[in-house]
């Protein structure tokens, strides 16, 4: 698959505080949609945004961070009413955010308290881990010092728009400046991020693009995520044929496995705590180095 003919979808969010299952809620949500030119940069960009009334008062300190006040989503749609078109853009392309799991969090949460269905994105990248990878000596990764790393404009912070569009335009920087093949695998390879698994192997995906263990395989039909255990051994299995031992799984699907678990099981895709520091909010997770995992 060609990454680079697929749309960017890059979102951010606004919400009256830092847990999504504590009560906070959305109260602005961004996705620009960015499509590539044939030099790898933007050729041309949809803003996606929405002020959410949130049913739940914005505390002070949301407002001194943001701007956002009660007043200005008075009368504004819930998130029901947007729900689906969020849904249906993330899950059509390569989703970006900076701290993915804080945003990625608050959206499957709004989506599964309207019963609206998360769609799993083609590839997820979280630009904190690429800029780790990309800076390792940079002493802050947050988005405001990233771009200017990269002579990104970044106006008017901590509004989802702003924030989501500076945040798309510093994954393209990054990847064009890396001079990334077209191939998603390479994408992939080089942000350390996850993608849908490889077709006609140990794994497929359901109608909303969660990826499952294919019929043959131990828990037939059942998500992926459930059984880490299983993709560990998947990822080193052998078995003996006539001519000696062999691996048990194609490397494609070896390669996948031990992605998403370096990705997804080590615990380093989760939402990561916060003060009320504007410096802190929804900006910079704890600082990982990419190589070791560790704090």
């Amino acid at each position: 698959m060609r990454w680079k003919h697929l749309p960017i979808v890059a979102f951010d969010t606004e919400t009256t505080g830092l847990d999504p299952h504590g009560g906070d809620r959305i109260v602005e949500i961004a996705l620009v949609e960015i499509h590539l030119g044939d030099d790898g940069r933007p050729a041309r960009i949809e803003r996606y945004a929405h002020l959410v009334d949130p049913g739940v008062p914005i505390p002070r300190k949301v407002t001194e961070i943001t701007g956002l006040t009660d007043a200005d989503v008075q009368g504004k749609p819930r998130f029901e009413t947007v729900a689906r078109e969020v849904a249906r853009r993330l899950g059509q392309g390569i989703a970006v955010a900076h701290n993915y799991p804080f945003d990625n969090a608050f959206v499957k949460r709004e989506l599964e308290a309207v019963g609206v269905p998360w769609q799993e994105p083609l590839a997820v990248v979280d630009t904190v881990d690429v800029s780790l990878r990309v800076f390792p000596e940079a002493r802050s990764h947050k988005l405001a010092d990233l771009v200017k790393r990269l002579d990104v404009e970044l106006v008017e912070a901590h509004r989802a728009a702003n924030d989501a569009e500076a945040c798309g335009r510093a994954f393209v920087e990054m990847a064009r400046r890396a001079q990334i093949p077209d191939e998603l695998d390479a994408l992939l390879d080089w942000a350390d991020a996850v993608g849908r698994p490889p077709e006609g192997g140990p794994f497929v995906v359901d109608e909303y693009g969660v990826p499952l263990f294919a019929e043959e395989e131990a828990h037939p039909g059942e998500p992926v995520q459930e059984h880490p255990a299983v993709l560990a051994w998947m990822e080193q299995a052998r078995e003996l044929r006539a001519d000696g031992w062999a691996w048990r799984y194609p490397e494609s699907a070896r390669r996948w496995a031990a992605r998403w678990l370096r990705v997804r099981a080590s615990g380093r895709l989760r939402q990561s705590g916060k003060s009320f520091r504007p410096s802190d909010w929804m900006v910079d997770p704890p600082l990982v180095d990419p190589r070791t995992r560790r704090t």
